[in-house]
């Protein structure tokens, strides 16, 4: 309706200007009335011949260099306009319709600096000016910087043009649609302390400890093809004959992230951030020690990923890359009913921005059901309450292993994880 009420009304100006014109040469006569009737005669003829163009007919396609990234990454587009009547064209400008999502900047490790106060939007615009004249292909290319998380739908590409004077102007939206997928962030991580379980019960050891494969639960004779290292001296010289150690294979730790993605009031959306990038990375650690860790994301709604492994990691981080707070309900509520779900042997390692009386209470209650509950929490150190501060203590009072992330530790590489 609005295109149509335009080009009404250029159509209208056009046939006034003409009349006017022609009735001021017919009535005033001479040399000079005509020479301007005559002169701007061609002028009114482009005029409705570019009203009449169309813009529309136009091909116009969208190509990528990448279609998946990682936040922060940069991307190169290009922008190609083919058309088949090479009429006359002063000038076009060409915009790039961004989605909302695309409008933050990921500057990667860097932007924890202001996580005090973090910026919550920048009004990106993609807007070029070309002068195609009598050229029937026309190209443009522009780069994305600093891509943050998401999905992003890039929904069309919309192109203006019209005569130099501003008299017509003609615009049209091309519906190209493409999808730009930006991964989290995977940090080096490294982990002071982590918890490897055996059969017959649960040890603590170095991080590096996790990669044994088995543990010496006898003694037999030697056999051909066993490692020299196996055999035990003491059982040799005991018995008179070569002994060598029996392994027995070790069972893979159980290790669960529970994350919080639930909505608060006047949110860190920066320490949000983080939280993701940490359980991926974290998760991603500990699969290549060698241990199976899974992943439980409560929001609005639950959802839960048993094994994190190359089978299943892609779609864990398309997971990952979709998630924002939502929800109503707290985050502490909905754990303690999902804490019936959990298995008393696993190790759970809760994610989380926000603390208060009652998750303190359901981890202590984790606690007495668990091998073992270890809490993240993220956020900028000038924001913490006095009552989380509270809260804190009286979890490490409680021998809850409980570690604050700040700006401080998010901006270096790498970041320490303990678990103690």
């Amino acid at each position: 309706m609005k295109a149509m009420l335009g080009f009404i009304r250029d159509l209208l100006f056009i046939i006034v200007a003409s009349i006017a014109l022609f009735a001021y040469a017919m009535f005033q006569g001479g040399f000079v009335s005509w020479f301007l009737f005559y002169g701007f005669l061609p002028i009114l003829l482009y005029h409705f011949c570019l009203l009449l163009y169309p813009i529309k007919n136009w091909k116009a396609t969208r190509r990528l260099n990448h279609s998946v990234i990682h936040a922060g990454d940069e991307v190169g587009v290009t922008i190609e306009l083919e058309r088949s009547i090479p009429f006359p064209l002063f000038y076009c400008i060409v915009e790039e319709l961004l989605p909302v999502t695309i409008n933050r900047m990921d500057t990667r490790h860097e932007k924890y600096h202001s996580m005090e106060q973090p910026k919550q939007y920048y009004d990106r615009k993609v807007k070029r000016v070309i002068f195609p004249l009598f050229n029937r292909k026309f190209e443009l290319s522009y780069k994305l910087s600093q891509v943050p998380r998401g999905e992003h739908r890039l929904t069309g590409i919309q192109v203006q043009t019209g005569d130099i004077f501003g008299f017509v102007k003609k615009k049209f939206v091309f519906p190209i649609v493409d999808q730009l997928t930006a991964y989290p962030n995977e940090r080096p991580l490294r982990i002071i302390e982590s918890v490897s379980s055996f059969e017959h019960g649960s040890i603590t050891s170095s991080a590096q400890n996790l990669k044994n494969t088995n543990v010496a639960t006898g003694v037999r004779e030697y056999a051909p093809g066993d490692r020299f290292s196996w055999i035990d001296w003491k059982q040799t010289a005991r018995k008179n004959a070569v002994m060598t150690k029996e392994f027995e294979q070790e069972k893979n730790t159980n290790m669960l992230v529970i994350l919080d993605t639930c909505n608060y009031q006047g949110m860190n959306t920066l320490a949000f951030e983080a939280t993701i990038e940490l359980t991926l990375s974290l998760m991603e650690t500990i699969r290549k020690q060698a241990t199976q860790v899974g992943l439980v994301s409560i929001g609005q709604n639950i959802n839960r990923f048993p094994n994190y492994d190359t089978t299943t990691s892609n779609v864990i981080k398309r997971h990952l890359t979709r998630l924002e707070p939502t929800g109503v309900r707290p985050f502490s509520l909905i754990l303690k009913e999902e804490m019936r779900e959990l298995t008393s042997g696993e190790i759970v390692i809760l994610i989380t921005t926000h603390l208060d009386d009652f998750f303190k209470q359901t981890v202590q209650q984790m606690c007495q059901r668990m091998n073992q509950v270890a809490v993240i929490f993220i956020q900028s150190s000038a924001l913490i309450k006095e009552r989380e501060q509270q809260i804190i203590k009286q979890l490490e009072f409680s021998s809850v292993s409980i570690q604050v992330l700040t700006e401080q530790q998010l901006v270096q590489n790498p970041i320490e994880v303990s678990f103690r």
